[in-house]
């Protein structure tokens, strides 16, 4: 049997314990930046679906979420004008009636 041999590049040196923990925070903190938008879009637009008008409270927030316009997760302006805060049942249905509009029109999913 052989030994246990890292992949990788050898002629990279190991990383120090510190240097891994420090680099295991960056990593989280990235992931969970993208968040910010839902607490952002949520102070901004206020706690009601944008579609339905049904209005939230502290208990059932979770229920509320953030739908991209654009359909870019990645674009979150600071003045939020790609955010709407729907209800999971619209924000179903926005993405439902893309899905059903593509399959109508024979839009092809490549």
């Amino acid at each position: 049997m052989s030994a246990f041999r890292p992949r990788g590049p050898r002629n990279v040196p190991p990383k120090s314990a510190e240097e891994i923990d420090e680099l295991v925070r960056k990593m989280r903190g990235e992931q969970q930046r993208p968040e910010n938008y839902r607490e952002k879009s949520l102070k901004m637009h206020g706690w009601i679906c944008a579609k339905c008008g049904r209005e939230f409270e502290l208990s059932n927030l979770h229920l509320l979420t953030v739908h991209h316009k654009d359909g870019n997760h990645n674009y979150n302006p600071p003045d939020g004008s790609n955010w709407e805060n729907l209800c999971v049942y619209c924000h179903d249905d926005e993405h439902s009636r893309t899905i059903l509009a593509d399959y109508l029109v024979g839009k092809d999913k490549k």
